[in-house]
């Protein structure tokens, strides 16, 4: 029991004196002021780190990346989308934007982090952009009214949904070098049958020339020989 006029201590060991007279207060040092800052957001952790340079790989990797609104899709709704998205060779990578802004700037794509309008969760593919473009616009129409597809990422370049839209007309892979090739063999079929009736005229010429060289030249030895006479 404190007495009347007794000095209160209610120091612990790491307890300063403030000033006046029998009183202190607490002012307890943390030795490990970064894990607090940690725990509180000051600092990133490991995992957020390895996020960040997870999503900078695959960023840099991509052939196209796709931003999309999934907001509103229950759990098996998602898991639909990311499976008919692998079927075209798209992964959904869902990740917060403070994140994503750190990995676009890491990989020299900062547009990418434009992309993001709220929770978003990007649609990334390392094939072929046209078969990618098909796959995330054929589900969206059949989706949910809660999925959107918002722009998209291509070399350096923020396509808009319509941009996105207009690949889909683009023919598949095969079917653009089959129409190359043609391209390309249709001018060498003409040159060569150009060059193969040149010749053949050629090899005429020259045959009748063969068959008419014995007889001009025995006129001409007779034209030789009057004129020495």
């Amino acid at each position: 029991m404190v007495k009347r006029g007794q000095a209160t201590s209610l120091t612990g060991p790491d307890d300063v004196p403030c000033c006046g007279r029998g009183l202190f207060f607490s002012a307890r040092i943390n030795p490990d002021g970064s894990a607090r800052r940690k725990r509180e957001g000051l600092l990133p952790t490991q995992h957020k780190i390895d996020q960040v340079a997870d999503i900078k790989d695959r960023i840099e990797r991509s052939t196209i990346v796709i931003g999309t609104d999934y907001r509103g899709l229950t759990v098996q709704e998602m898991q639909d989308l990311r499976r008919k998205l692998r079927e075209g060779g798209l992964e959904l990578r869902v990740i917060k934007n403070s994140l994503l802004k750190l990995a676009a700037e890491a990989a020299g794509a900062p547009e990418v982090y434009e992309l993001a309008d709220g929770p978003t969760a990007l649609a990334i593919s390392y094939d072929d952009i046209v078969d990618a473009a098909k796959a995330i616009m054929e589900y969206a129409r059949e989706a949910p009214a809660a999925f959107k597809v918002g722009g998209g990422y291509l070399e350096g370049t923020l396509l808009t949904a319509d941009a996105l839209k207009d690949l889909t007309r683009i023919p598949p892979r095969p079917v653009l070098i089959a129409q190359f090739m043609g391209a390309i063999e249709s001018p060498l079929v003409s040159f060569v049958a150009l060059m193969g009736s040149q010749i053949q005229e050629f090899s005429q010429l020259l045959q009748a020339l063969l068959q008419e060289l014995p007889g001009l030249l025995e006129a001409r030895a007779r034209q030789l020989e009057s004129e020495a006479a």
